[in-house]
Order: structure tokens, then C-alpha cells, then sequence
């Protein structure tokens, strides 16, 4: 049987803390509230049902396409790619979300860094690994095993937009990291004035990439598959995506 490694972090109520456009908001009613509701609904009184209890319901009221782990979408970063309209996530190829999976070990780099095209040559060379058309590629920065803490925000490094294209150039449409941004942290954005350079390859690429992964240091550095298929949200700029490795041990 294969074996399963879960690369999605948990959807859970995010502290009150947290600013309103990274907080995930969860409403829960209990099965004492859900009796109230089916008797308000069908006229079903508590006593008929199993220990008076009907059922629970959890309601997001607040949260967003790109809140935990999630893919991008070409529309999320602009209306249109070489003069068409870019697409949403309910338009994305499904084949592409179901490809061998390659882990790039950047946790050397220093938080702020940005991976280079020959870093990610090098890395390549290193564990011996050709890259095929289509595979999905993941930048392992670390950031993944403190992503519920503050540092998550901005200890971690990300792509440039040149080793972007260099995967791409290779046949790679699907990319990913364990960090909360593909690119560099705002930070360090500011400091050498290069702004979200990754992402605005899809302004001129028909490529897109996961953020917000966990645990891969526990996958090898090739040979298993990914699923990373996202929930089919009509003319959104991303969504949430239950991603895994599966191995054939």
C-alpha cells in the first residue's frame, strides 16, 4: 500500500490577534444549538431526536482563497496574460495537480534570500535529478515547522523571478514552498526594491504555485507524487488545497 505524508497546515480559528486579512474566523454551533435549529427548520422536537442532540455545523466568517495551505491562480496577480484574459482557479488544468513531485532543499539560505536560478541548477545536480515536463517542484525554506508562530511572516527566503523562468523553461507549470509567500518576505522586498518578482512571472508564464506547505522534510528529494487538487471556487484568485505526497515505499 502507499504511504500518505500530509503537506496541508490545519484550517482552525486563527487567535483574534491576528489581522483580519490573514485570520481565519470559524462560527461553531454544538449539537445543542443544531437541535434548536432542526426543530426551527422541520418542526422536529429535541426528544425525537438520538440523546436530544442534532447536528453541528461550522460556518467561516472570515476567511479567504489564499488562507492556509492554498494554490495561485494567473488572475491573482493580474487581469490578463499576453493580451487574454487570465484564468481562475475553476479554469486550471486538473491533470496538472496530480504530477511527480521534486523537494529543492533551500534551508541553508538565510531568511531574506532569494534562490537563484544556479541554486536551483545546483541542487538538481546534487540529488541527481533530471526534471521531466510537468513536474511539480518544491522549495523546501523551512519556514514549515514554525508556521503558528510570528516568524513565519518573515524568516524564511523565496524565488526570484530568473529561477522562476528556469523552471519553467524545464516544463514545470506547478511550483510550491513552505513559506507564506513564493517570493522573499516583505522585508526584504523593500531592501533590494524588488516586489513579489515570482509572482509577476504570471503576468508574462503560464505557471502558478502552492504556499502555506508543511512537513517536507519528511518526503524524499523524488520519487513519489503529489495531489494538490484545489477546491473548484468559480472565478476566485486561488483556493485552499488538500496537498500530499504519496510514496510507494
Amino acid at each position: 500500500m502507499p504511504r500518505i505524508i500530509d503537506l496541508s497546515a490545519p484550517i482552525r480559528q486563527d487567535p483574534a490577534e491576528l489581522p483580519e486579512q490573514l485570520r481565519t474566523d470559524i462560527a461553531y454551533t454544538d449539537h445543542a444549538g443544531g437541535a434548536r435549529d432542526i426543530e426551527t427548520l422541520t418542526g422536529v422536537t429535541p426528544d425525537l431526536l438520538r440523546d436530544g442532540e442534532g447536528w453541528t455545523v461550522e460556518t467561516f466568517t472570515n476567511f479567504g482563497t489564499h488562507s492556509s495551505t492554498h494554490v495561485d491562480a494567473p488572475w491573482h496577480y493580474n487581469s490578463t496574460i499576453d493580451g487574454k484574459r487570465a484564468q481562475s482557479i475553476d479554469e486550471l488544468p486538473l491533470d496538472w495537480f496530480y504530477r511527480p513531485g521534486v523537494v529543492l532543499d533551500m534551508t541553508a539560505k538565510a531568511d531574506g534570500d532569494a534562490v537563484t536560478a544556479a541554486e536551483v541548477e545546483a541542487e538538481l545536480e546534487r540529488i541527481g535529478y533530471e526534471l521531466k515536463e510537468r513536474d511539480i517542484v518544491l522549495i523546501h525554506s523551512g519556514a514549515g515547522a514554525y508556521n503558528t508562530e510570528e516568524r513565519y511572516k518573515t524568516d524564511h527566503c523565496g524565488m526570484t523571478a530568473e529561477a522562476t523562468r528556469w523552471l519553467i523553461e524545464r516544463g514545470v507549470r506547478m511550483m510550491g514552498i513552505d513559506a507564506i509567500t513564493f517570493d522573499p518576505p516583505v522585508w526584504a522586498m523593500f531592501e533590494r526594491e524588488q516586489f513579489w518578482e515570482a509572482h509577476r512571472v504570471m503576468w508574462e508564464e503560464d505557471y502558478w504555485h502552492l504556499e502555506n506547505l508543511t512537513n517536507l522534510d519528511q518526503l524524499p528529494p523524488y520519487g513519489f507524487k503529489l495531489s494538490v487538487l484545489p477546491i473548484k471556487w468559480v472565478g476566485t484568485t486561488g483556493a485552499p488545497v488538500r496537498a500530499v505526497a504519496i510514496l510507494d515505499d
